[in-house]
């Protein structure tokens, strides 16, 4: 029987986008593949082996961090401060039509692009959806809600490979919250990966049980539990 390719780029979406749709901003030694650390910390291998770790250690500099997504605990290291969080992988199982179902959005949804950059990361460094960095926006498309001329809310594109896209950094401004925005702005991202025909996915931690929620009412389903393994080199 062949491989399904498509679950085994889902068990591992890091290192399928580092070596397909987003190869182009590989980072590469040996086993290991990052992303350039302003465009995001994370890393891949495709088997997480002592010969994979020692290859992470050539792309990372000391006290640099990089985030990994793994479904075992790495075994300890002299090499690394190791942080661990729960993570729920969700993948879009309404294909029914092209606009994900939600409430009305009572802003307009804006485009966001490099002029926005600067707003975009306050924003995620204040509401922490995730590591976010100066050039994360490059990553895919991005659309935000401004309030007053502020930006109060966003949602965009991560990581990107065979099919499928993942939806990343939703976050809204503590003082915009529960008006629906983050509802908006993820069935605006998921409308525009299913007119591209590809799957739409996220990742959310797995004790954020009002996020979860969210993403059931816009048609997401649990896939796989497993870790998101933040590694500090020593």
């Amino acid at each position: 029987m062949l491989p399904d390719l498509a679950a085994s780029a889902l068990d591992n979406p890091i290192w399928a986008a580092l070596t397909s749709e987003q190869k182009y901003l590989s980072q590469t030694s040996e086993l290991a593949r990052r992303f350039p650390a302003e465009v995001t910390p994370l890393a891949g291998f495709a088997e997480p082996s002592k010969e994979a770790y020692r290859s992470l250690l050539n792309l990372v500099r000391p006290e640099e961090t990089v985030a990994l997504f793994l479904r075992e605990p790495p075994e300890s290291s002299d090499a690394w401060f190791v942080k661990l969080t729960p993570l729920l992988q969700m993948v879009d199982a309404d294909k029914s039509s092209a606009e994900p179902t939600s409430d009305p959005p009572k802003y307009e949804l804006i485009k966001l692009g490099a002029a926005d950059s600067p707003e975009m990361l306050a924003l995620a460094q204040l509401t922490k959806p995730g590591p976010f960095g100066t050039r994360t926006h490059e990553l895919g498309e991005y659309f935000g809600i401004r309030v007053d001329g502020a930006l109060v809310a966003m949602a965009g594109e991560r990581l990107h490979f065979t099919g499928h896209t993942e939806v990343s950094a939703v976050c809204t401004h503590p003082n915009h919250l529960g008006r629906g925005h983050a509802g908006a702005l993820v069935a605006k991202v998921v409308s525009s990966i299913r007119q591209r025909g590809e799957v739409a996915i996220l990742h959310v931690r797995a004790d954020n049980a009002r996020a979860i929620g969210v993403y059931e009412r816009l048609g997401f389903k649990p896939r796989l539990e497993y870790h998101v393994v933040v590694m500090e080199r020593k």
